[in-house]
């Protein structure tokens, strides 16, 4: 017997960019295999700033309810109250979508409701949906909500607070996308609410990698410069290259790295300014490093298959978080090079995977030490790679499956 999932989520095609799209794309994609109809409620594509080409997936009934962004549709001269944003820009889609929503829990009658997290309003949706119709609900909240001075407004970060509270009590099951969210959710909240968490991490589509192995790839010449490449955004904060920037110009004066032997390529970096002003303090560093403008996803996976090497980045303030792109990584095959702190969740994942090519992102010289080791691993076909049944447990197939399993407890459990 097939059953129903509303799925609320503000990350959904025709948006351009961001993990979060591929993330419920994917469990659209691969929950009917489990007996599961997916059912999305998403916004209206005014509320997208930046639209993409992708459709939706076939056979998904897709509703799209009134939301605005109010820094740009409620502003005026560029400035909005603060009460339109809180608990995020797009508070006004909460007015439309309950009620979208009410409207398709007569008609379809689901099992249950599923949101997403970082767009908050669509926990808030989810909450008042799941009492107004007492259908199970499950937070598909990824990464935390609240940490230490995160929301940085502090009004945000009360309210914040209390949707998580919420759904901590109130739904079946919260997600999180990595071990160090878990554990520090559990912590917050006590061991009885703990016995709610759920492990779900990220990955990459299979099908997706299929199709970039017939898309055209950035021509590269066979006797040109090693590329090593970073594919999409550098936080300033989250992912500070200067360091980096620093020990490349220290390899490059010292003659140990030249342009003609050695290629930094920053794809999609979305702060290409601030880098920008960041080499010009490392004289020597422009020299190695291109800033390349957006690819679409399929092209930025083929670009990911042939590069030389691959470079992750993930500073200490981000230890509970992993990027999406890891996991990708892990399925284009190729060297890995990974910045990041040691007792964070990205560095855990590379060794559990058995990459040991990992340096500090906040060390110049470990950087220069770690990168010229990297190097030599990769010319003498060294470089560790991850075996191809850990990388096969990492697939969005496998994720929607511990979804679909998830999706089945709690609709077994008694509605509220």
């Amino acid at each position: 017997m097939v059953k129903r999932v509303l799925m609320i989520a503000y990350h959904y095609p025709p948006m351009s960019g961001g993990s979060g799209i591929h993330r419920t794309l994917a469990f659209t994609r691969y929950l009917p295999q489990h007996g599961w109809q997916p059912l999305v409620l998403t916004v209206h594509p005014r509320a997208y700033e930046d639209i993409g080409a992708e459709d939706d997936p076939p056979h998904v009934p897709v509703h799209r309810s009134f939301a605005l962004d109010s820094s740009r549709h409620l502003a005026l001269r560029g400035r909005y109250l603060e009460l339109l944003a809180q608990p995020d820009r797009w508070i006004s889609w909460w007015l439309g979508a309950v009620p979208a929503g009410l409207r398709l829990i007569r008609k379809y009658r689901p099992d249950a409701i599923w949101s997403s997290y970082p767009i908050a309003t669509a926990h808030l949706i989810a909450l008042s949906l799941h009492r107004l119709s007492g259908i199970p609900w499950i937070a598909d909240q990824r990464d935390p909500m609240v940490d230490t001075g995160y929301p940085p407004d502090p009004r945000r970060r009360r309210i914040h607070g209390w949707i998580e509270q919420q759904a901590m009590r109130q739904a079946a099951a919260v997600v999180c996308a990595t071990p160090g969210a878990l554990q520090r959710l559990g912590q917050r909240h006590g061991c009885a609410n703990a016995q709610r968490l759920v492990l779900i991490e990220n990955g990459y589509d299979e099908s997706s990698f299929i199709d970039a192995e017939t898309a055209p790839a950035p021509a590269t010449s066979p006797n040109g410069p090693f590329t090593l490449l970073h594919s999409g955004v550098i936080y300033p904060s989250e992912r500070d290259p200067g360091p980096l920037f620093a020990a490349l110009a220290k390899l490059r004066n010292e003659g140990r790295l030249a342009p003609s032997d050695f290629r930094l390529r920053l794809r999609a970096s979305a702060h290409d300014d601030h880098l920008r002003a960041l080499m010009q303090r490392h004289p020597g560093a422009a020299d190695l490093v291109e800033l390349a403008p957006p690819l679409p996803h399929r092209e930025a996976l083929a670009e990911m298959l042939g590069a030389d090497g691959l470079l992750l980045l993930q500073a200490a303030n981000c230890n509970d978080q992993i990027p999406a792109k890891l996991y990708e990584y892990l399925r284009a095959d190729r060297p890995l090079l990974a910045l990041a702190d040691a007792a964070g969740d990205t560095a855990a994942a590379l060794r559990h995977a058995g990459i040991h090519t990992i340096g500090q992102l906040d060390n110049a010289s470990d950087i220069a030490a770690q990168l010229m080791r990297f190097l030599q691993l990769c010319r003498t076909k060294q470089a560790p790679r991850a075996a191809p049944s850990l990388i096969l447990s990492h697939s969005r197939a496998a994720r929607t499956r511990q979804l679909a399993a998830l999706l089945d407890r709690a609709s077994a459990q008694e509605p509220t």
